[in-house]
């Protein structure tokens, strides 16, 4: 007879970087975090990077299928990097290669701050009554 018990998996939470912009003003630490995670995806070859990861099937890839953004492979290293350090990808060197993966709680995170200011938000010029 087994002693063994299996454990319920937990479902991470989703850490945000800061609240919705509509909810209140940041703090001076949450939008230096939030700006360095903005500022990484601020340069058009980390965004190219970034979306690359994202969109690759199962939400990973190799650096092999993701380097032809049109820079040297040099720059597409120093943009991964760029982009590990402002904590939106993680990475794991597999032999000679690395497989870069997007952080969901992150990027959850990051939609969370923008949605819902995004939906209650509407220009003036497509409100009901506005020319």
């Amino acid at each position: 007879m087994s002693n063994t018990k299996a454990l319920p998996l937990l479902q991470p939470e989703v850490e945000p970087c800061c609240p919705p912009l509509d909810e209140r003003p940041l703090t001076a630490e949450e939008a230096e975090r939030t700006a360095v995670m903005f500022k990484a995806l601020g340069d058009p070859v980390r965004l190219r990077l970034f979306s690359a990861v994202a969109s690759h099937e199962g939400g990973e890839a190799c650096v092999c299928d993701i380097s032809d953004v049109g820079v040297s492979q040099p720059t597409v290293s120093h943009h991964l990097k760029k982009l590990k350090e402002a904590g939106l990808l993680s990475s794991e060197r597999r032999g000679t290669w690395v497989y870069y993966r997007v952080e969901p709680a992150v990027l959850a995170a990051m939609g969370q701050l923008l949605t819902r200011a995004a939906t209650v938000w509407r220009p003036a010029a497509t409100s009901p009554g506005r020319p």
